[in-house]
């Protein structure tokens, strides 16, 4: 005799299709022998990981990395798995990009589950479009798993939203390397619009040349700026400013890559006191910026009277 319910069938038969759901996501997921997992391991903090990047790893049995990556998710490798570093900085490459292509298609090939680690997202900024060009070119199939790009997350960790109604309509992403030529060519009109975020990966080196090219073309000196520094990081360290002082306060903080720029109002949305710890906006030093521009006016005209 049965004396199952309606309802206790209705939800056996959901949860046995969540838990196929998470079978199937799971399946999605698994790293074979001769494969590439390329994942992005976002800004930094191991809890920005996505569960698809933490799964390839948990499976790894060679991890090719970068310097950005963090020591914090190095340490979520599994024991047995081998380590090599191809770390790179600006100008100087401790593996050349087409060294490390071929790294990957020798290891897949001797039978490895290669992980391929990167800091970011492995396609914004981060050669993973040409990494994994050539693995194909060469038989070697691959995963690609998206991370927490550090202009969104290391932002969102110092409380600046990179747009804001009324304030930042959109944002651009962009890197302010010197290229191969030795220019900075950059699109520096469409750089200048008021109601646009800028954030330049890669440009502390370059910083002195993108603010004067940024004032040069219209964008307003007194344009509110910061730099962030080892963002979501225990060490994150931000800066805010104006176009007009930036290079004054990396020379006053002796601020070294890796550092990201960001330019527009929406650095001023949210003040430092409210940003108890990074990642953290504390309610109880909450003042509403219409109130921090009303106390600022009341001084302009003490000072003045």
């Amino acid at each position: 005799m049965n004396t199952t319910s309606p309802n206790q069938v209705n939800q056996e038969n959901s949860l046995t299709s969540v838990n196929n759901k998470k079978i199937s996501a799971r399946g999605k997921s698994v790293l074979n022998s001769g494969e590439v997992a390329l994942v992005g391991s976002g800004p930094g903090d191991a809890e920005l990981l996505t569960i698809r990047a933490m799964r390839f790893i948990e499976q790894a049995e060679i991890a090719i990395y970068d310097r950005l990556v963090s020591a914090e998710i190095l340490a979520l490798l599994p024991e047995n798995c081998e380590r090599f570093y191809v770390g790179k900085e600006q100008a100087k490459h401790c593996v050349p990009q087409d060294r490390i292509n071929e790294i990957l298609v020798e290891e897949a090939k001797s039978g490895k589950k290669v992980l391929r680690l990167k800091g970011g997202d492995p396609f914004i900024f981060g050669r993973g479009g040409e990494e994994a060009e050539y693995m194909l070119q060469h038989g070697v199939s691959c995963h690609i798993c998206p991370g927490i790009t550090a202009a969104s997350g290391c932002t969102t960790y110092a409380g600046i939203p990179l747009t804001h109604r009324g304030v930042a309509q959109g944002c651009t992403f962009i890197t302010g390397h010197i290229q191969n030529n030795g220019m900075l060519n950059l699109p520096w009109q469409s750089l200048c619009c008021p109601t646009q975020t800028v954030v330049f990966y890669m440009g502390i080196n370059t910083l002195s040349k993108i603010t004067e090219k940024l004032v040069e073309h219209g964008r307003d000196i007194n344009t509110p700026a910061a730099l962030i520094r080892k963002g979501t990081q225990p060490e994150q360290k931000t800066y805010r400013g104006t176009i007009g002082n930036l290079a004054e306060l990396v020379k006053k903080h002796n601020i070294t890559p890796p550092t990201l720029i960001i330019i527009g109002d929406v650095v001023n949305q949210l003040t430092t006191e409210q940003l108890a710890t990074p990642g953290f906006l504390d309610a109880k030093n909450y003042t509403s910026q219409e109130t921090n521009q009303a106390v600022n006016v009341i001084e302009q005209q003490v000072k003045t009277a």
